[in-house]
């Protein structure tokens, strides 16, 4: 029961905090807290925001599952960024420059893209373990660089492609995409949707039911016990980060293969910081991810309903970032409660030990 509430409440207690202060915000402006609301929840109903809504969220969660990953290992694994903006730029170069048959060009596209991200994950895990490097600051490093190479490698006279004013990768043929699931009108249901929910399904299963995610956990709880218990928390370190960055590969594959079919100069960024936002919301755990994408896209996708009712969306961005920052207070704070309940819990059984104790002696 303390165990569930612990993971529960911080997060229920974070979205409270968040709403309340957006509230504040929107009466010290003059405008109606309940209208916006009520503005975002209709407009999930209109047109195909409740499509966006799980488009959006797949992607999330696919970025979140890749840093939970890295957290799970105590690892801050902030390249996830660039890492998905590789894997998803060698995936669109691969899917639109080599003619393969259906299925295989699909598995070959999503490999490459795992495999991009993967490779991109591999540095800063071979520093960490034979220099000591903060994953941080490398993996902060090589987002810049994840933009230069991609800027040169889809360039005119690589393999970019000039069109409508807009430089992009080769479009990969209609062998090679994924078509979505059509709702009609409500719009078109990304297919790769369906590989958010695989990966969601792996994790759980990797976390729960494998020894290497019993080692993974324990060498991120403490790496000098899980090597005193036989754990190579080195080796544990490197398989992390590359599978990090594996996942993180697979983040822009629902949109490069069920919408755009190529990588642009201006497909869209910030998946990889958002992504650590979704986990930290869902405390690293298959579930808590997926609500905490879900919760993100509905911000992010209702609040064009905002500017009908003359509410700034940027009260959006304010409520996520108090979202954020809340999530990790009520974490801690819930942490220390239970910690101190448990003291107590264990003070009074030792109490209760030592007066039978006196009592028998007498």
């Amino acid at each position: 029961m303390r165990s569930l509430r612990g993971k529960l409440l911080p997060p229920v207690a974070a979205i409270v905090f968040s709403a309340l202060l957006c509230s504040v915000a929107l009466i010290i402006s003059g405008r109606n807290p309940a209208q916006a609301l009520a503005a975002m929840v209709v407009q999930v109903g209109h047109g195909t925001t409740a499509v966006d809504i799980v488009n959006s969220a797949s992607v999330y969660y696919l970025v979140g599952i890749a840093v939970a990953i890295g957290f799970k290992m105590n690892l801050f694994n902030i390249g996830v960024e660039g890492q998905y903006r590789i894997g998803a730029v060698f995936a669109a170069i691969v899917g639109g420059e080599l003619s393969m048959p259906p299925v295989l060009g699909q598995i070959v596209i999503i490999g490459v893209a795992m495999l991009g991200g993967a490779l991109f994950a591999a540095l800063p895990a071979i520093l960490k373990v034979t220099r000591g490097v903060s994953e941080v600051i490398t993996t902060i490093m090589l987002n810049a660089i994840a933009g230069g190479i991609i800027a040169l490698l889809i360039k005119p006279g690589a393999f970019g492609v000039l069109s409508n004013n807009n430089i992009s990768t080769p479009p990969i043929p209609s062998s090679n995409v994924i078509p979505g699931i059509s709702l009609g009108s409500a719009g078109t249901v990304f297919g790769l949707v369906l590989l958010a929910v695989l990966v969601g399904v792996g994790y759980w299963v990797m976390l729960n039911r494998t020894r290497f995610g019993f080692e993974l956990q324990a060498s991120g709880e403490s790496p000098t016990a899980a090597t005193a218990g036989g754990v190579d928390a080195k080796r544990m370190i490197v398989i992390a980060m590359l599978l990090s960055g594996a996942i993180a590969g697979l983040t822009a594959l629902p949109e490069v293969l069920g919408r755009d079919h190529a990588y642009t100069l201006i497909s869209p960024q910030g998946y990889g910081f958002t992504g650590i936002a979704v986990a930290l919301l869902g405390r690293n755990n298959p579930g808590g991810i997926a609500f905490g994408a879900l919760l993100w896209a509905f911000l992010d996708q209702s609040a064009v309903s905002l500017d009908n009712i003359q509410v700034p969306r940027e009260i959006v961005t304010i409520m996520q970032g108090a979202i954020v920052l809340s999530v990790v207070v009520s974490y801690e704070v819930i942490r220390r409660l239970e910690l101190a309940a448990e003291q107590r819990r264990v003070g009074s059984q030792l109490a209760a030990t030592a007066a039978v104790t006196t009592g028998s002696a007498s």
